[in-house]
């Protein structure tokens, strides 16, 4: 077994979903492997992973609008808002969703469905800078 490790970084410019299949997809091509599996980790508390369809826009949009519906920016409704009042809410997106995937490769590509893609899910209304970690166990 071979281990591959890769820093990622993906800039954000607001709250919502940023594809980042394509960059994947090159680094994982350059490993030059056949078989394996790959760890997709965000280092972050208010970001998050999510494997989703790519072909309509409308699922990010309702996607985007759901989570503003049950995780709100709400000025006293949390005790936690050192970073304003998006900070709460982005915890509480990121614990609904995950910070860890694991994705097959086979014939030196990740497995994906015809209409996945892989995003992070910025939760903070600023911009940020944020580190994904790509793990590849291969054969």
């Amino acid at each position: 077994m071979r281990q591959f490790t890769h820093l990622l970084s993906i800039r954000t410019t607001r709250r919502g979903l940023v594809d980042f299949t394509k960059d994947v997809r090159a680094w994982v091509a350059a490993q030059r492997v056949t078989t394996g599996l790959l760890t997709v980790f965000c280092k972050h508390t208010s970001a998050s992973l999510l494997i989703q369809e790519n072909a309509a826009p409308e699922v990010r949009t309702d996607l985007e609008a759901f989570f503003e519906q049950i995780a709100p920016e709400d000025p006293g409704r949390y005790e936690h808002d050192d970073e304003g009042p998006d900070d709460m809410p982005a915890h509480l997106r990121t614990a609904l969703t995950q910070v860890q995937l694991s994705i097959p490769v086979l014939d030196g590509e990740p497995v994906l469905g015809t209409w996945q893609a892989l995003y992070l899910f910025e939760h903070r209304q600023r911009p940020h800078v944020r580190e994904i970690v790509l793990h590849l166990l291969a054969e």
